[in-house]
């Protein structure tokens, strides 16, 4: 029997601007896929709900409050790493208060739902791009 995957469990938010564009973060130097752009979020702590771990992650890296009802599931990624499984639901967010701005060092960028596949992005990121585009167009 070959060794047991480990599972890992983000959860990310696709943050959508009036205008129809998302919010994408570029993963800084030092980190695992460093340089590629992802949707805000990050790993769920023991114990925490999906709405408090997008809550307590986009207060730390992007200063703005959101609340549980202001977040939306709308599908998920599972992706096989070499090293580990990951499951990602992604949410989407159009309400928040404070302004958006980068709190550890990441550059931020609005793009259009149509264009986010031009920018390099991790694997697991690209099965939600057409979610998106159904939801808000191109």
């Amino acid at each position: 029997m070959a060794d047991p995957v480990k599972l890992l469990l983000v959860v990310a938010v696709a943050l959508v601007d009036p205008d129809g564009r998302v919010l994408l973060a570029q993963r800084p130097p030092g980190k695992q896929l460093a340089g590629l752009w992802e949707f805000p979020g990050g790993k769920m702590e023991p114990g925490e709900r999906p709405e408090e771990t997008l809550i307590r992650e986009l207060a730390e890296e992007l200063g703005i409050t959101v609340k549980a009802d202001c977040l939306a599931p709308l599908t998920f990624a599972s992706h096989a790493y070499e090293t580990f499984h990951l499951l990602m639901p992604l949410y989407v967010c159009r309400r928040w208060d404070g302004f958006v701005q980068s709190r550890e060092g990441q550059a931020l960028k609005w793009v259009r739902p149509r264009d986010m596949a031009g920018y390099p992005m991790p694997p697991a990121d690209l099965p939600l791009l057409p979610a998106l585009v159904d939801l808000l167009g191109p």
